[in-house]
């Protein structure tokens, strides 16, 4: 993905987030380029200072990507049920970053240790239970391969932590071109 696409693409989940976050209507997203109209995976992640206000994504889409990264600002905004009690306010606005991860498809693997840290991001499923982390989280938490699967298990998906290395659990790799900017830079 080209800078004028990641411009693009950064410009529309900063117009949604101020739109919801006012209670205004976000503007329509998009573009005639044929990358941003592919339907792509993606996370939008919102930090203030550092520290996480909503990030929420999906793997799939049927939607083209720029579509999806509206949809996901907007739900990383107003949605994400750890910040349900503590809303973005306008206020914050300035204070935010914005981080868009593009997303590679699922690879299943039977060799949960095959991840190279910080360049594969994880999908855990067992069951109904899932939890995923992106590939820079082990990069800012310094976890090594082991930690960073064990949280995602304890912590995202509610499993025990050594449940990745059942067969019953499913382990999944993905990658993801990640990008982002200040809210006021963008």
């Amino acid at each position: 993905m080209n800078d004028q696409q990641k411009n693009t693409l950064l410009k529309v989940a900063r117009d949604t987030v101020e739109a919801v976050v006012r209670q205004k209507a976000p503007p329509k997203a998009q573009s005639d380029d044929p990358e941003l109209n592919a339907p792509c995976g993606c996370f939008v992640t919102l930090k203030n200072r550092g520290r996480l206000r909503g990030c929420i994504g999906q793997f799939t889409s049927e939607s083209p990507l720029i579509e999806l990264t509206a949809e996901m600002a907007k739900a990383s905004a107003t949605g994400d049920p750890r910040f349900f009690g503590d809303p973005i306010t306008i206020r914050e606005l300035e204070k935010l970053d914005v981080e868009i991860s593009v997303l590679s498809a699922l690879q299943r693997t039977d060799d949960a240790l095959s991840l190279r840290l910080g360049t594969d991001g994880i999908y855990i499923k067992r069951g109904r239970a899932s939890g995923c982390f992106l590939p820079q989280v082990a990069t800012e938490t310094g976890w090594d391969k082991e930690e960073f699967l064990s949280y995602c298990c304890a912590h995202k998906a509610g499993l025990a932590p050594d449940a990745w290395k059942e067969p019953e659990t499913e382990v999944y790799l993905f990658t993801a071109d990640a990008f982002g900017a200040d809210f006021k830079d963008i």
